[in-house]
């Protein structure tokens, strides 16, 4: 049977189900309706259930949705029942903002290695991983099996770095360089503008002040 295809707009919900299902799975409550889910999500109780419904639905008649059944579920769909292995290239403050961040460890995303083209940096280490020089790259993922390659590099770097690591069998690329990569369709890319969060609350700002001009 062919598995189905899921929209990207269910997908991009899915880690946000997961996080608020984590949240209310902390505070002790084991079960949840689909209304009661819309009203602490601001997401409507019938498209939560369509989205939900793509994978088989989880919840029961007049019962609702057992929180940590679910919360687990959604883990396993996002892919988050195993551990997953990542690289860093680009060793400035956002490449090491984000490989100090706890909660992809605990959400079984390990980094491995670092690297970056400043020879100053070699040998240096953020937190307990050394950053390597970036001829290094090929031969550390494919000896350390890295899943994963984060790119913090200057948008005129990453087009042909996406190139090598691809080349090296890379599975996913986390790109925040200002460009967006094309690579083969078996190498997954996320692509993440910080400039279009801003630009996005500027127009929400703007909007708002507009319709609320005495």
């Amino acid at each position: 049977m062919a598995r189905k295809e899921i929209s990207q707009a269910v997908i991009s919900r899915l880690p946000r189900y997961f996080r608020y299902l984590g949240e209310l799975k902390d505070q002790g409550i084991t079960r949840i309706s689909s209304q009661e889910l819309s009203d602490i999500m601001k997401v409507t109780a019938s498209q939560i259930r369509q989205d939900f419904n793509n994978f088989g639905g989880f919840g029961q008649q007049g019962y609702g949705y057992n929180v940590e059944y679910l919360y687990e579920e959604i883990g396993k769909i996002l892919g988050l029942g195993r551990e997953h292995t990542l690289i860093i290239i680009g060793a400035g403050h956002l490449g090491q903002a984000l490989s100090g961040y706890n909660n992809f460890f605990n959400r079984g995303f390990i980094f491995k290695g670092a690297f970056d083209l400043n020879p100053d940096l070699h040998g240096k280490k953020i937190r307990d991983i050394e950053i390597r020089p970036i001829e290094e790259i090929e031969s550390f993922v494919r000896e350390n099996k890295i899943e994963i390659a984060v790119l913090t590099i200057p948008k005129d770097q990453a087009v042909p770095m996406a190139d090598k690591l691809v080349k090296c069998g890379i599975k996913a690329i986390w790109n925040f360089a200002h460009v967006d990569l094309e690579v083969p369709p078996y190498v997954q890319v996320e692509n993440v503008h910080l400039s279009d969060s801003l630009m996005k609350l500027s127009y929400s700002i703007d909007r708002y002040e507009s319709s609320h001009k005495k």
